[in-house]
């Protein structure tokens, strides 16, 4: 198994400190460059974390544990008017980065109006294709509790309001309904690091569940074949290129024109469309892969 963590140092030997990386058995993941200061995510060997911090140091750097980094998190608003939208679900979603997370934000189509509000399927299964949904609701006890259908997917949901406690049958976090500011308050801030308490605790349950009979290959190994072997995958000008899941991968190229490259990908023993189920995504017509269990891929092999 990795740990995913973040490294903030200089440019000082940094060559020197990736290349011990990849010598430890360790990948990395995204990289930016600002002018003297670098910050890299890198997913390394779990045995491998205090032995890296000790190294960092060598480099003039630090790493930083992200709880829900590797993670692909939707933050999900009733609609995109300027009703629902800006302020806490803009501020939701830019803290959500700071921990790790790869953060989407998605705003319904008729997700107005308590009588009215659906979720289309379409929309559900964008959704479902995350690790986890953060529902941002408003500020009336009620509202929220009309709208709660919004809330039935088959991912893990934390839900978001004014209202301090709310009886439904979700995670809920109070004190982050709208605003007409950024969240920058004190009792703003606790109620952000309480939602980001709520949301690791539910990725750690996910993540032991995923460990009783996990993917046969972790993503972030395919993530490193797919950019030795598409050569397209260099040409994305997205900052995220790959986005890494529990279970999965997200790659931004048109599925249409590279699902069929994707699936001849050699990744260790294996052919990828031997081990991964791979669709189009509902977002934007990417490549969606996901990794099929150890047990699911011995069990194949054995009865060929």
């Amino acid at each position: 198994m990795y740990e995913i963590v973040r490294y903030e140092g200089g440019v000082y030997k940094n060559n020197i400190f990736k290349e011990w990386i990849e010598d430890i058995g360790g990948f990395v993941i995204q990289e930016h460059v600002m002018q003297l200061d670098v910050y890299m995510t890198l997913a390394i060997p779990q045995s491998e974390l205090e032995r890296i911090k000790e190294e960092a140091k060598k480099y003039k750097g630090k790493i930083i544990e992200t709880p829900l980094a590797g993670t692909e998190i939707a933050v999900v608003a009733p609609s995109l008017s300027r009703h629902h939208l800006p302020h806490t679900a803009c501020d939701i979603a830019e803290y959500l980065r700071r921990f790790g997370a790869k953060s989407n934000m998605i705003g319904l189509a008729r997700g107005v109006g308590k009588d009215i509000a659906q979720l289309r399927e379409k929309e559900k299964r964008l959704i479902e294709e995350h690790d986890l949904a953060v529902y941002v609701m408003g500020n009336f006890s009620s509202c929220i509790k009309d709208k709660i259908h919004l809330f039935d997917v088959d991912i893990p949901v934390v839900v978001t309001g004014g209202p301090k406690e709310l009886d439904i049958p979700y995670p809920y976090v109070g004190d982050l309904g709208r605003r007409s500011h950024r969240l920058r308050h004190g009792e703003e801030i606790r109620a952000l690091r309480r939602m980001v308490d709520k949301i690791t605790e539910l990725i750690n349950k996910k993540r032991k569940e995923l460990s009783y009979d996990p993917p046969v290959v972790p993503p972030v190994v395919v993530k490193d074949e797919l950019e030795k072997q598409v050569e397209e995958v260099l040409e994305i000008l997205s900052p995220m290129p790959i986005v890494t899941q529990l279970d999965g991968l997200r790659v931004k190229l048109d599925y249409d024109k590279y699902h069929k490259k994707i699936e001849e990908v050699k990744v260790k023993n294996y052919i990828l469309k031997e081990i991964a189920t791979i669709r189009r995504s509902e977002m934007k017509n990417y490549i969606l892969i996901k990794i099929k269990p150890k047990s699911e891929v011995e069990f194949e092999r054995e009865r060929k």
